[in-house]
């Protein structure tokens, strides 16, 4: 029988195996430590070679954490808890439902990775920025922010990869198929 180390440490070898999409810069960041007793920690960034006009761009946190006694609210041992960010067009981010489809992207990408997971929750914010005042001369604009968790079964290799597809998808990049990488253009 494993110990319970040692199935984190499995599963941190199975983190290691992940692909990594090449729109985004991703590097390992310090796990919180009150939330389970072993945890690993990703940042991501849209990489700057894919910003183009745009100064901002998306962002997200993945957390993998694990206790030795499962969590009932968990159903498991393991839990990823995942935050994305990115801006959007004014329009875009006043849409009511622009809050289901970000929803719809997180599903999309769990399953086009082949990732099983149980116990998903999350909450979707959309923000939408006026400024006034002296900053009257700054635009409008919008983000949308989702903070998700679910409990991962199997590979948790794709579980980061879809989690990647999602800060893509959320900063307009397609959903592609496992296996399939963008076209780049010469510069």
């Amino acid at each position: 029988m494993e110990t319970d180390s040692a199935v984190f440490n499995a599963a941190l070898q199975s983190l290691a195996g992940a692909q990594l999409r090449t729109e985004l810069t991703l590097q390992e960041i310090p796990a919180p430590v009150k939330l389970a007793q072993r945890a690993i920690a990703f940042a991501a960034d849209v990489s700057d070679d894919h910003l183009g006009e745009h100064a901002d761009a998306g962002t997200g946190r993945f957390v993998l954490l694990h206790d030795d006694k499962p969590h009932e609210q968990w159903g498991s041992n393991f839990r990823i808890v995942a935050f994305a960010k990115s801006p959007l067009e004014t329009l875009i981010g006043a849409d009511d439902m622009i809050s289901d489809v970000a929803w719809t992207w997180l599903i999309e990408a769990l399953g086009n990775r082949g990732a099983k997971y149980i116990n998903s929750a999350g909450t979707t914010t959309r923000i939408i920025s006026n400024g006034y005042g002296m900053l009257s001369n700054q635009t409008d604009h919008a983000e949308l922010e989702m903070r998700v968790s679910w409990s991962p079964e199997g590979d948790f290799a794709a579980h980061l990869e879809a989690w990647q597809d999602l800060i893509c998808m959320m900063s307009g990049y397609p959903l592609l198929p496992p296996q399939v990488s963008p076209l780049r253009r010469k510069k």
